[in-house]
């Protein structure tokens, strides 16, 4: 994964930006509940739409400030860690959704807790691959405050009114995101060729193919 270039003051008006639309969207549910059933709905038509829906839809207050807080950190932690915080955070919501939409349980299924539980797996495992222990202690950490524990998060007996598939699709696609971002950034760059002018060694007027990112 490329080394950081921006700060988390940088990307932090970005991170208010997103969880302020999260409560946009819920107080603009108050107006118009349907909103709310936008959801992902597993192997429907109608439920693609939740898939990039899904984080920002949410049942109450309660399950919005819940939220709130892990989701600041996290951002926060991404964008100091990662230059390619905003991709990361599309890639783990599309492919934890489209996880979601296969395998799920039927039902309407809203929040962002899919996306936390991505990021704390991503960042979990990015910080192992790469040995940064500060990102990954703190994502730990949060995993254990949210909902008690990250591992009874994706369990089915958490409740029948908790996304754990959600949590579940969400987590897999943080750890998959992670390891094909890390694993392609160690890749060897590709031998540079270098075409000599007039024949003269020391001269050149080639090309150096620039490793891939």
């Amino acid at each position: 994964m490329r080394n950081a270039s921006h700060s988390v003051r940088a990307e932090l008006h970005g991170v208010l930006l997103f969880v302020g639309t999260i409560w946009a969207v819920f107080l603009l549910s108050l107006v118009f509940p349907s909103i709310d059933s936008l959801g992902v709905v597993p192997r429907t038509l109608v439920g693609l739409v939740g898939i990039p829906a899904m984080p920002f839809l949410h049942a109450n207050f309660h399950h919005l400030l819940s939220n709130t807080a892990p989701l600041l950190v996290l951002l926060a932690l991404l964008a100091g860690s990662s230059a390619r915080s905003w991709e990361i955070v599309i890639e783990v919501v599309l492919l934890g959704g489209l996880l979601l939409w296969v395998f799920g349980r039927p039902a309407t299924h809203i929040g962002a807790s899919g996306l936390i539980f991505g990021l704390v797996v991503f960042l979990m495992v990015s910080g192992i691959l790469e040995k940064r222990m500060v990102p990954l202690a703190i994502a730990i950490l949060v995993g254990f405050l949210y909902g008690g524990s990250l591992a009874s998060g994706i369990l089915p007996w958490v409740g029948r009114q908790v996304s754990w598939d959600g949590h579940l699709c969400g987590a897999i696609a943080g750890g998959v995101v992670a390891y094909a971002l890390t694993k392609g950034s160690k890749r060897p760059p590709p031998q540079q060729r270098v075409v000599s002018t007039n024949g003269l060694p020391g001269t050149s007027s080639g090309w150096a193919r620039p490793p891939r990112r």
